[in-house]
């Protein structure tokens, strides 16, 4: 009866330590590291463009993007320069302004785009 108790007894008392462990979820440095990449390629990219204010309204305003260049990531692709286009940026609360949105101004604009539309960054209109 000794001999069962004395292996009995630590072998139950080892399972009862070990069991909470094996229902603790496993955490790996791997699924950190991809949860941080998914995570980042949900982040919108900056993009710039300039030129020409066409109209302002209350919360947008629309830029004519003629014979220049728009960038992103530090790539310029160049516009063909018979065809201008018209750019529309939405304003919102986090929006910085440099100067005063005027039609006929020009004007640097760097933007994100959210849900289909161009989100002004932060806009700075030359005198």
């Amino acid at each position: 009866m000794k001999n069962v108790c004395r292996v009995f007894l630590p072998t139950l008392a080892c399972l009862t330590l070990i069991a909470p462990v094996w229902a603790l979820p496993a955490t790996t440095a791997h699924g950190a590291a991809v949860l941080t990449l998914s995570n980042s390629q949900n982040v919108p990219q900056e993009q710039s463009v300039s030129g020409k204010i066409a109209s302002v309204e209350k919360n947008s305003f629309t830029l004519a993007v003629g014979q220049s260049q728009t960038s992103s990531d530090g790539h310029n692709p160049q516009q063909d320069p018979a065809s201008p286009k018209t750019m529309t940026f939405l304003l919102d609360k986090n929006t910085t302004i440099e100067g005063s949105l005027k039609v006929d101004a020009n004007a640097d604009v760097t933007y994100r785009q959210e849900k289909g539309a161009n989100v002004a960054i932060s806009v700075r209109v030359a005198p």
